[in-house]
């Protein structure tokens, strides 16, 4: 009990914070920012967030969620200064959304399988928004990749979806030969669309495998980024100008680089 009256006591000074920095007599930075410039760092510091959760860097991650916690409680400031909501109520309203949705385990309803719990959750919202359709709307700023697998994930909540993982490779392989058709068709139309329809078969890909798409994206941007500056590097080495570089010569260092992702990946498996 005396951890969590800590907890709640800082907590109260973060947000005694944020109204000291929103205050008259605060920072002008602070101050000057609105919904639209805090919801850009939002989005940064969660990306940071998952970046150090995938990390395993516990120090990190800490910190970042600290970064998480204090745009959640300054957008939250915005909006009382605005005497719309503050974050006493964005604490009240996910306390009983919390409550309302787990009738099983706050109420007297029996739940037993995970899959029913999460069809209980999608009826509840479903019922508490009154949205005519389960889909419902999607997060417009949500990145894409990331929608299209929210969707696939709420479709599969009511049981439309393959059974398999092979089954979502096996329409994978059939888009990629769509893809092929529209090229040989030459129709610009064409070919986006089966692109699109390409990725959102990925997606479903890596829902059946468990694998948050954008994350593993993100994760595979960042290796290659890792990997090409290796290549950069050994060519500043060499006193070769990047541009004029040949492809095989890139390749092999391409190859070096693999590898030693590799042992490093080695090092810290074992370290562990």
């Amino acid at each position: 009990m005396q951890h969590e009256n800590r907890t709640g006591e800082r907590f109260s000074k973060l947000v005694d914070i944020l109204n000291i920095l929103r205050g008259e007599q605060g920072c002008p930075w602070d101050r000057q920012q609105d919904e639209e410039s805090i919801a850009n760092y939002f989005l940064e510091e969660a990306y940071e967030a998952i970046e150090a959760l995938y990390s395993n860097d516990d120090k990190a991650l800490r910190e970042e969620l600290g970064d998480v916690m204090m745009e959640v409680v300054f957008l939250a400031r915005i909006y009382t200064e605005k005497d719309l909501f503050d974050i006493g109520d964005v604490l009240e309203g996910i306390n009983k959304k919390m409550i309302r949705r787990h009738p099983h385990v706050f109420g007297e309803k029996k739940i037993k399988s995970s899959n029913q719990v999460s069809t209980e959750w999608n009826q509840q919202k479903k019922k508490e928004k009154k949205e005519d359709y389960v889909i419902g709307k999607t997060a417009k700023h949500s990145p894409a990749l990331l929608e299209s697998f929210l969707i696939g994930k709420r479709a599969s909540s009511f049981g439309f979806d393959w059974k398999k993982p092979e089954h979502v490779i096996k329409k994978l392989k059939e888009e990629i030969k769509e893809i092929g058709k529209a090229i040989e068709s030459e129709e610009k139309s064409k070919v986006f669309e089966e692109i699109g329809d390409l990725l959102f078969a990925v997606s479903n890909v890596s829902r059946h495998l468990k694998v948050n798409p954008e994350i593993a994206l993100k994760k595979a941007n960042q290796k290659f980024v890792k990997r090409f500056q290796y290549i950069e590097k050994k060519m500043k080495e060499k006193g070769i100008d990047l541009e004029k570089a040949s492809l095989e010569e890139m390749d092999k260092l391409w190859e070096e680089a693999k590898k030693a992702g590799k042992g490093e990946r080695a090092k810290v498996k074992c370290e562990k």
